[in-house]
């Protein structure tokens, strides 16, 4: 699982004055329950996390947000450049997700995709060079903030909604191959209301696809909020014919146990299911977007303080003697020494040249030239 192989690279387990068996290893905890459409039961309410899971979820969590908030400063700094958008505040999604799903599985989502990125794969290193567009990039430094990639992860798409259809393209591979594999299908409140994810929903019905497709709803398209852009806001329900789930997107443990039944509803071919995560975004829209003109700081202040993912699952670690506050602070000490190294190489290394621009166009095909901006200016282009 890549989440326990993202904690393991991390420094040794961290011990704090005290030993390992001062800590509790597993609690059970009462979470929120889902609301439901077309579904007779629902997820589990009582659900048990282990102490190393606890660990990995909070360190991955840390990272992602460590990892946006340098972002945010090198774009401030005008090292990143284009477009940006910033997961933060969200990150209870991501790990959630990707902790009920195997590495095998398939994942496609919107342009705010660093997280996702990370939890597929990609290392923060690779990550921020490709946002400062360097050689060391996870796209070699051509696909910027918006189109990142790796195994089993199709991006980072940066027309809304366009994912959509992509992803139904891919659980129907999986369906065809028979392999057991399912595809994670993510979008935004903002992209709720386009017709290609309706006809999608249909196709994905019909034929019964392995599909979990997943609206992150958080509460702002753009700048514009979800009462004033959609005549319906159970975003579960848009399906219509399509079971659906409304989970605590803020809550790692509520997305983990509704995306585990989401998962299992997939398998055992049943066809495809609808999730809406409510969750929250403390940055704006993009770097574009200072964030408080549709919205009031305290607003976001308020999220921040009752709500924020990372600050719950530390409470609930610290309250249930499952990690003590020392150890929490070398794991936040421990990040962000990795986003730091990872920034430095993201500004020092080469900016990929100009013979490699038009590379890997293809897949397999023999070298051939591309033109230019004008016909004789020729570009060769290698797999």
């Amino acid at each position: 699982n890549l989440l326990h192989t993202c904690f393991s690279q991390g420094a040794a387990v961290i011990m704090s004055a005290r030993t390992y068996a001062d800590f509790t290893t597993q609690a059970t905890f009462e979470i929120k329950k889902c609301d439901l459409f077309k579904l007779d039961e629902g997820p589990a309410t009582q659900v048990v996390l282990t102490r190393d899971e606890g660990l990995q979820y909070y360190r991955i969590m840390q990272t992602m947000r460590r990892m946006e908030l340098k972002a945010d400063q090198l774009y401030k700094q005008k090292i990143i450049r284009g477009f940006c958008h910033l997961y933060d505040g969200q990150e209870a999604c991501a790990v959630g997700i990707e902790t009920s799903i195997n590495l095998s599985d398939h994942l496609i989502t919107a342009y705010r995709a660093h997280g996702y990125t990370y939890t597929r794969g990609g290392t923060v290193k690779e990550i921020m060079a490709e946002l400062t567009g360097r050689r060391g990039g996870i796209a070699k430094g051509k696909g910027g903030s918006m189109h990142m990639y790796c195994k089993h992860f199709y991006g980072g798409n940066g027309i809304v909604g366009a994912q959509v259809p992509l992803g139904a393209g891919v659980a129907l591979a999986c369906k065809f191959q028979g392999n057991n594999q399912l595809c994670v299908c993510l979008y935004g409140d903002g992209a709720a209301n386009q017709g290609q994810i309706f006809e999608t929903y249909n196709m994905a019905a019909l034929w019964k696809l392995p599909v979990i497709f997943i609206c992150e709803n958080n509460r702002y398209g753009m700048g514009t909020s979800v009462e004033r852009a959609a005549a319906s806001t159970d975003y579960f329900k848009r399906g219509e014919f399509i079971p659906g789930l409304r989970v605590d997107g803020m809550d790692v443990l509520c997305v983990r146990e509704a995306t585990k039944f989401a998962a299992d509803h997939c398998r055992s071919g049943k066809g495809p299911i609808l999730m809406e995560l409510q969750t929250y975004r403390y940055h704006g829209h993009s770097m574009s977007d200072p964030g408080v003109s549709y919205r009031t700081r305290e607003e976001i202040q308020e999220v921040r303080s009752k709500s924020d993912p990372i600050s719950l699952l530390k409470d609930r670690m610290l309250s249930n003697n499952m990690a003590s506050v020392e150890e929490l602070k070398e794991i936040d000490v421990e990040v962000r020494k990795e986003i730091e190294d990872a920034a430095q190489f993201a500004t020092t290394d080469p900016e990929p040249p100009l013979e490699d621009l038009c590379n890997h166009i293809f897949c397999d095909m023999p070298s051939l030239e591309v033109r230019g901006t004008n016909p004789w200016a020729k570009l060769k282009s290698v797999s």
